[in-house]
């Protein structure tokens, strides 16, 4: 299989699932489970529920793909962070 046998779709992200894993609807309403590209796990590139994201298929096996970009923008707006308040004057870093 050549890398020009992939099919490009996009969808949204319905649940989060273990192991780097998401379900996600795609906008033809087709239900797959993917999983995160390691480009996106190398930069870190976080996904929530919500997220618009582009998922990589092969032909052979259309109930699985690869997670390879999220869309800015149409992501749900980001609550406050774990750990309390800000702190005056910034983050201090712990030496």
């Amino acid at each position: 299989m050549a890398k020009e046998d992939v099919l490009n779709f996009e969808g949204k992200v319905t649940e989060v699932m273990p192991d780097a894993r998401f379900r996600v609807e795609l906008d033809n309403g087709h239900m797959v489970v993917v999983y995160t590209a390691g480009k996106m796990k190398k930069n870190r590139i976080k996904t929530l529920v919500g997220d618009r994201v582009t998922v990589e298929m092969t032909p052979y096996d259309l109930d699985k793909g690869r997670l390879v970009f999220r869309h800015k923008g149409d992501s749900p707006a980001p609550g406050p962070r774990p750990g309390g308040p800000a702190r005056p004057g910034g983050p201090q870093r712990r030496r």
